[in-house]
């Protein structure tokens, strides 16, 4: 599939590229910003469901289900590529229910240095199906696709404490 959109974020972390492979290989603290209310969710969240491999497979599932000002949200993403410690992609499977976003494939990019390592979260996007969400997308989209990857990145910099942005 081919994605209009794209956002990235890069820091570096001083953690080998094992570790922070590890650390990001866990779905929950890569979703943790959307799992805690805040002014980007509109107050809202999401609760997440997994298969049995957890997202630490090629082919695993990720399912987030949730309510924005009343509006029922869903999303199912699919592991498409994994290759400890350097890279990690998934994406929707099926067409989500979410505000501003629509289908995507996100993931992150790790290289190792000598004792640092650079991380790189991307997330590639379209615009939502519904005439609703493509005019609100247009608007909020980039800006909510910016603070999506900045606060994984952020996540991962401050559970290494020791950090230089790139």
């Amino acid at each position: 599939m081919s994605y209009q959109y794209s956002a990235n974020s890069r820091v570096r972390i001083q953690a080998s590229a094992e570790t922070l492979f590890s650390y990001l290989d866990d779905h929950r603290r890569l979703a943790g910003h959307m799992s805690q209310p805040s002014m980007m969710m509109l107050g809202g969240r999401m609760s997440y469901e997994f298969d049995q491999t957890e997202g630490r497979e090629i082919g695993g599932r990720v399912r987030m289900t949730g309510a924005i000002l009343g509006m029922r949200l869903r999303v199912e993403e699919t592991i498409i590529e994994r290759r400890p410690p350097t890279r990690k992609v998934w994406e929707t499977t099926n067409e989500p229910l979410l505000l501003v976003i629509g289908s995507y494939r996100m993931g992150f990019d790790i290289e190792a240095m000598k004792v640092f390592s650079d991380l790189r979260v991307f997330i590639d996007y379209n615009l939502p199906v519904t005439l609703t969400g493509r005019l609100m997308g247009g608007f909020l989209g980039p800006m909510y696709a910016r603070w999506c990857v900045g606060r994984i990145a952020s996540a991962a910099a401050i559970r290494f404490q020791d950090t230089a942005g790139l």
